[in-house]
């Protein structure tokens, strides 16, 4: 004869599949899990109150859920362009993402500034001031240095010449970020004071109290 198998009762069903649930092989809910969960149930509880909660209800419901996706559009894009700052800072700077002696840098300005591309040969340009600056060190090799640090920096080792380096600065500024077009003569300004520059020595320091 075969053996009856009495059936679980609902109770004792549950119990079980709790202890199961509990063993170390099932892993409890996470906290992004459970925080998106909650989301999605307040959200349709918001929309369960717009299309049955009245007039009132459903405008006040209305207002909050466009509330929550206009604040999560904003987030969003305060994170994008947060995220392009950044990256712009990293591979803006001065040299970008490229690595060229001096005078690679320069014979890239004079084959751009042949092709009338004064834009981008200012750009190339003061890159080889900075980088002829550093061969010589006159300035720091610092990574992802901006034109302005290196007209501050190399303007106090050359005071001579920071008037110039600041009006260099502001033309790379101005045609990188500023919609500037470049044009011959901001390039021939630089052009010149590039040259001069590569005759230039720093100023010595002096010595403190005069001499003795």
């Amino acid at each position: 004869m075969s053996q009856v198998v009495n059936p679980v009762d609902r109770e004792e069903a549950a119990r079980r599949a709790a202890e199961e649930l509990l063993k170390p092989g099932y892993e409890k809910e996470s906290l992004f899990d459970q925080l998106y969960r909650r989301f999605n149930q307040f959200v349709g509880d918001l929309t369960d109150a717009v299309t049955g909660g009245g007039s009132t209800g459903g405008v006040i419901a209305a207002v909050v859920i466009t509330l929550i996706i206009l604040g999560v559009i904003a987030l969003v894009a305060w994170r994008l362009r947060g995220a392009a700052r950044r990256n712009a800072m990293a591979a803006g700077g001065l040299y970008g993402e490229r690595v060229l002696d001096a005078a690679a840098h320069r014979r890239a300005a004079e084959r751009l500034a042949a092709e009338g591309d004064w834009s981008e040969a200012i750009r190339e340009r003061l890159r080889a001031i900075a980088r002829d600056l550093e061969e010589r060190a006159l300035v720091d090799g610092m990574p992802g240095r901006t034109a302005d640090e290196l007209a501050a920096e190399a303007g106090a080792a050359l005071p001579g010449f920071a008037a110039e380096l600041a009006a260099a600065a502001r033309s790379f500024d101005d045609v990188s970020y500023g919609g500037v077009p470049g044009t011959q003569a901001a390039y021939q300004a630089m052009s010149g004071l590039d040259d001069r520059l590569r005759q230039a020595r720093p100023v010595p320091l002096a010595v403190a109290g005069g001499p003795s």
